[in-house]
């Protein structure tokens, strides 16, 4: 049997348990300082932006196909073991296209998908008003893509889903254990060590005298409650334009999100509330509905972004061929979460 220890339980720990549970020689522990869904994972808007990147070959696209691929079963699957409901928007995501948009290249991506086996739509601006009559589409709105196959999730409720089944596979989960407890309990008692801690992982891995350089993002967020309902209630996407998401929750709730900052001196990040009501400005423009919506709540979440190299981080440390490293996936965590429990356990199991 290999002993397998996990540090962290976001969503790509808790991925990777309910990945390699599912291996009877696999014995697995996750050590986690705070409770499940934590950190990134808990302020993520889960939008799995695949099939709409611009991501076309090498790593990043088979992880993202992978990724979209296993979500139909994961699902499915999760919620038929642990009763568990898991929020999972299957209507696509709709991204508006500004004046400027090089509709070209956007064509040709297209015709790529198309001949990956996946589908993606160019749609003109009375499409959009007809399919979505709750927008606003001023002139500055040229077209939109349609993706309808990408998809969102609720990140918390599927991370305590992988949680569970996992628990119920035979891991064992131990949380409120300090970083430097879960490396010397790793240390002794376990043949393969994963480090999937986020922004964590730096500290872990310079304990083990190999620092793997991941640093923080800040991004903010709202959830709202309209007054009325909005749209066509049989078509739900997700919408985004320029980099801002409208998520529907269902109930007439959304959320909206999200900043991207980054540290000025590379110290603490300070959430700008100036950056916030901006995200918030453009969303009401898209819809002006969402401007007489309740706020219910707003947050922020750092997000673990490696220096000076591509997101995610999948591999050996450096030197210690016992230590994984699954971490540093940035602004896709959620999307890429299955694919990187499988390159995971592929790992392992060789």
């Amino acid at each position: 049997m290999i002993r397998v220890a996990i540090i962290g339980c976001g969503i790509i720990g808790a991925s990777i348990a309910f990945e390699l549970s599912q291996f009877p020689e696999l014995k697995v522990t996750v050590f986690d300082k705070q409770p499940p869904a934590q950190g990134s994972t808990g302020a993520a808007l889960g939008v799995l932006m695949g099939v709409i990147s611009h991501k076309t070959k090498g790593r990043n696209w088979q992880l993202r196909q992978t990724s979209l691929q296993r979500y139909e079963t994961l699902i499915p699957e999760l919620e038929a073991v642990t009763g568990r409901k898991i929020p999972f928007n299957k209507q696509g995501i709709l991204m508006l296209c500004s004046e400027g948009e090089d509709l070209i290249k956007w064509e040709n991506l297209i015709a790529t998908r198309r001949s990956q086996g996946w589908q993606l739509e160019l749609w003109d601006v009375e499409r959009v008003r007809d399919r979505c009559p709750h927008l606003s589409l001023n002139d500055r709105i040229i077209a939109a893509i349609y993706s309808p196959q990408d998809r969102q999730v609720d990140p918390r409720a599927l991370t305590l889903a992988l949680v569970d089944a996992a628990e119920r596979n035979g891991a064992i989960f131990e949380f409120g254990v300090p970083v430097e407890a879960a490396e010397m309990a790793a240390s002794l008692k376990f043949d393969r060590l994963i480090v999937a801690a986020g922004l964590g992982s730096a500290a872990v891995t310079a304990s083990l005298n190999q620092l793997v350089d991941i640093r923080p993002v800040l991004g903010q967020a709202l959830h709202l409650r309209s007054t009325k309902p909005l749209g066509n209630p049989d078509f739900r996407p997700v919408i985004t334009c320029d980099d801002v998401h409208i998520v529907p929750l269902g109930n007439q709730e959304f959320w909206v999100g999200a900043t991207v900052e980054f540290s000025e001196n590379g110290g603490e990040i300070q959430a700008n509330a100036d950056m916030l009501a901006q995200v918030m400005a453009r969303a009401r423009s898209l819809c002006p509905a969402l401007a007489e919506a309740e706020i219910i709540k707003k947050w922020s979440g750092l997000r673990p972004r490696p220096e000076g190299r591509p997101a995610p981080i999948i591999e050996t440390l450096p030197g210690n061929d016992r230590v994984l490293i699954a971490s540093g996936h940035y602004r896709n965590g959620v999307l890429l979460a299955p694919a990187t429990a499988r390159s995971i356990r592929e790992m392992i199991l060789q």
